[in-house]
């Protein structure tokens, strides 16, 4: 075996239902009940204009050399329509991992949930239009190589977030996170749970009710000093 250079045809899968019990949560509120570590840097940003406010699917992972697409290539033909691609391009900001041709290829063929890219793209204007979900850190004309090497479906790193094959991606106009699958059941209930709570914080911060004691109580927890009048300095 190969390592650094080769592609697995299978990993786990995430429950179905489980995955698209998400599809109505926004990825703050999930973030919120996972300790707010399993945000991508917000580097990793929306591009495309989606109809939907948010993508859920299972990640079939991209470990690309900087500035290369052939595992991309090969990530494409192998999804389907309940996958993020998702591509560990070692922070690389100097080519251009995909452009139109490959995005309406995901988009209208392999009809995948979305792409997430830890590097630019490139047709910014038309792939800026698009309605299937695509982050990346932005763009430029300079394109990718095709050369490889790289691997499929293995563990990667992206956005300072570790991603598993399989594991659920979960992103809206705030950006992506990532769920891990074996956890994922747990964390759906607890998100729903901090949904309602975060839906009543709304409505007290609208109708004037909202409880602010808190702030005071950690200020004297932080031995904060509250001082009456002004710095002079």
């Amino acid at each position: 075996m190969s390592v650094g250079n080769r592609v697995f045809l299978e990993r786990d899968l995430p429950d179905a239902e489980v995955m698209e019990g998400f599809r109505t949560l926004p990825a703050a509120n999930v973030a919120d009940t996972m300790g707010r570590s399993c945000a991508l840097n917000s580097q990793i940003r929306l591009i495309s204009s989606p109809s939907k406010p948010i993508m859920v699917g299972a990640a079939l992972t991209v470990k690309a050399r900087p500035g290369d697409n052939l595992m991309l290539h090969k990530a494409l033909d192998m999804a389907g329509p309940n996958d993020v691609i998702i591509v560990s391009n070692e922070g690389d900001r100097t080519h251009s991992l995909m452009g139109e041709i490959m995005a309406v290829y995901a988009q209208c063929t392999r009809k995948v949930q979305g792409i997430v890219l830890d590097g630019p793209i490139r047709d910014i204007e038309e792939l800026s239009q698009m309605e299937m979900f695509l982050y990346a850190t932005g763009s430029t004309p300079g394109g990718p190589y095709k050369e490889g090497p790289g691997e499929v479906n293995v563990p990667i790193s992206i956005g300072n977030i570790s991603v598993n094959p399989g594991d659920i991606v979960l992103g809206d106009r705030d950006g992506v996170i990532i769920i891990p699958r074996t956890d994922a059941a747990q964390i759906l209930e607890d998100a729903k749970k901090y949904a309602e709570l975060d839906a009543s914080k709304v409505t007290a911060a609208k109708n004037g009710t909202a409880k602010r004691q808190w702030v005071e109580d950690t200020l004297v927890k932080k031995n904060v000093e509250i001082i009456q009048g002004k710095c002079i300095g």
